[in-house]
């Protein structure tokens, strides 16, 4: 290693290629590999009181995070994506407890404010290991932000189940 190789900025990691994603009219995909987890017991009192929306989170086993649904990125930070989708569902995808603390550290986005995403088309890739080591649970929390507007928002599989990326996770009815 030469003296300014220290120096060079390292590059950028490749983003990651879009998972298949086939879920029914209605239904939002798990947004990573892992195992599902009610609402009520993300380790959040936000989130488990359903201030921000019914829905639910994923214990993830993977470190890439992917669009849940179709639609317009309606805000895009360091640790979460909102999306609206074209009949107007509003998905929040967090990632972890209190991981805003990371100020976007260990966390590579794909995609920003106004863009057009497609169901498993890749959002975030975090570092598991800097989010644990910075003392935060690394859970990644499907939120249907406006669930008062819907007729229902259920788990569409049993919490506790392990899905993989792109596996219909939540059922929305408007």
């Amino acid at each position: 290693m030469g003296l300014f190789d220290a120096f060079k900025k390292k590059a950028a990691p490749a983003k990651p290629e879009a998972i298949q994603v086939s879920v029914q009219a209605g239904a939002l995909a798990a947004p990573v590999a892992g195992r599902v987890i009610a609402m009520t017991e993300v380790p959040d009192p936000i989130f488990s009181s359903e201030a921000l929306g019914r829905g639910c989170a994923v214990w993830p086993e993977g470190d890439t995070v992917y669009a849940p649904v179709a639609g317009t990125v309606s805000v895009a930070m360091g640790h979460a994506v909102g999306i609206v989708s074209p009949d107007g569902v509003e998905v929040l995808v967090h990632i972890g407890v209190d991981t805003v603390d990371m100020q976007g550290k260990g966390f590579t986005g794909y995609v920003a404010q106004g863009d057009a995403v497609a169901a498993g088309d890749p959002l975030i890739t975090m570092d598991r290991a800097a989010i644990a080591a910075a003392g935060h649970p690394d859970c990644v929390v499907v939120a249907v932000s406006n669930t008062a507007d819907l007729a229902s928002v259920e788990l569409a599989v049993e919490a506790g189940a392990t899905v993989a990326a792109g596996d219909a996770l939540i059922a929305v009815a408007r």
